[in-house]
C-alpha cells in the first residue's frame, strides 16, 4: 500500500513537471525586460506623432507560427527586417480566447494556434515593431468602452477596428441602419477614451439593400466621421464584384487604413478546365492593379497599409509569404 502511494506520488509529480514544461513552451520567454521598460515603450508609441504611413502585417497570418514565444519572436523579427514596422493585433489573439473562437477561427481559414498563451507586449518590444491598431468587436466595445481602450494604449495605438459583424443581416435595411447608430455610439464612447474607430469591411457588406443600394454604402452614410472611419480592405470588394475606384472616392479622407492583399491564381497547369478558383497571392503575384490601388489611396491620405493573407503561402510559409511581399509593399510605401 505505502509502495502504491510512492508511486502515485511519483506519477503525480512527473505529470506536474511535463506539464509546467509544455505550459512554459507556450508561454514563456526570456523575459529579460522590465515591465516598467516594456510599459515606456508601449507609452513613448502612443504619444509619438508620425505622418508617415505606417507598413504593417495583420497578426492573424502569424497564428500557425506561434506555437512558443521563440517562434513567435524569430517571425516578428523577421518581419521587422523584410521592412514592415507595425503589427496589428487581434484581442482574440492576444489574451485567451475560448475554445469555440479558436474553432471558429480555425474553421473559417483564420488558425490562431497557442497565440493567446504569448506574452505579446514582450514579444513585440523585444521585436522592434509597433502596435498599428487592435481589431476588436463591436459587442466587446458596447459592454465596456473602456476596457477595450485600455488594452489597445497598453500596446501603443489609439485606434480600434471593428472586424465585421457574425451572423447579421446585411440584406436589412433596418439592421444596417441600426448598425450604422450602433458604430455611432461606440466611436462616440471610444474617443471619450482618446481612441479612434474603425470599421473593416468583408464582401458582405455589398449585399443590396431595400434603398437599392449596398449596405456599405448606408453605413458611410449614415455614420459622422467624427466617430467612424473605416479600413478598406480591398481583396473583399473585389471579390463581391465592387468598383473599388468608387468605392475609394466615396470614403475620401474617411479611409484610414487599408487591409491590402492581391487576388490571382498560382496553380501550374495544364488545367482540368477553363476555370480556375481565384485566391490570395503574394503582392504583384496576382492580377489586381496594386499599382493604380496604391496611388489613389496615398491620394486619399491612408495613414496605414496592412498586409493581410490567410491562406495559399508560397511554400505553405506565412513569413515567407510576408517576406515576398515586402518587396511591393517597400517600393510603393
Amino acid at each position: 500500500m505505502v509502495f502504491f502511494g510512492i508511486i502515485v506520488v511519483l506519477f503525480i509529480a512527473v505529470v506536474a513537471i511535463l506539464g509546467r514544461k509544455m505550459y512554459m513552451n507556450f508561454t514563456a520567454g526570456p523575459y529579460e525586460v522590465t515591465s516598467e521598460e516594456i510599459a515606456a515603450y508601449y507609452t513613448k508609441a502612443l504619444n509619438e506623432s508620425d505622418d508617415t504611413i505606417k507598413k504593417g502585417v495583420q497578426q492573424i497570418m502569424l497564428g500557425k507560427v506561434a506555437k512558443n514565444h521563440d517562434a513567435a519572436l524569430d517571425a516578428l523579427k523577421r518581419i521587422k527586417a523584410a521592412g514592415y514596422d507595425y503589427i496589428e493585433l487581434n484581442d482574440f489573439m492576444v489574451e485567451k480566447s475560448s475554445f469555440i473562437v479558436k474553432l471558429l477561427t480555425k474553421f473559417g481559414g483564420m488558425d490562431i494556434g497557442n497565440s493567446g498563451y504569448q506574452d505579446w507586449h514582450t514579444l513585440i518590444y523585444e521585436s522592434g515593431l509597433k502596435v498599428s491598431s487592435l481589431h476588436s468587436n463591436l459587442g466587446a466595445i458596447e459592454a465596456d468602452p473602456t476596457k477595450v481602450a485600455e488594452l489597445a494604449k497598453s500596446y501603443g495605438t489609439d485606434t480600434v477596428v471593428i472586424t465585421g459583424m457574425y451572423r447579421f443581416d446585411y440584406s436589412s435595411l433596418e439592421e444596417v441602419t441600426s448598425l450604422a447608430e450602433r458604430l455611432n455610439a461606440a466611436g462616440k464612447a471610444l474617443k471619450q477614451e482618446g481612441i479612434t474607430l474603425l470599421y473593416h469591411n468583408h464582401n458582405c457588406e455589398l449585399q443590396k439593400v431595400g434603398s437599392g443600394k449596398t449596405a456599405y454604402e448606408i453605413l458611410i452614410e449614415n455614420t459622422d466621421a467624427d466617430y467612424v472611419n473605416f479600413e478598406l480592405d480591398t481583396f473583399w470588394m473585389a471579390d463581391g464584384g465592387a468598383d473599388l475606384y468608387a468605392i475609394i472616392d466615396k470614403l475620401g479622407s474617411r479611409l484610414k487604413y487599408w487591409h491590402i492583399n492581391d487576388r490571382g491564381n498560382t496553380q501550374k497547369g495544364p488545367y482540368m478546365t477553363p476555370i480556375l478558383k481565384e485566391k490570395a497571392t503574394e503582392l504583384g503575384s496576382g492580377n489586381m492593379n496594386l499599382e493604380g490601388l496604391s496611388t489613389k489611396i496615398k491620394g486619399a491620405g491612408v495613414k496605414a497599409v496592412i498586409l493581410e493573407t490567410h491562406v495559399n503561402w508560397i511554400d505553405n510559409s506565412p513569413v515567407m509569404s510576408i517576406e515576398v511581399s515586402s518587396a511591393f509593399m517597400n517600393e510603393y510605401f
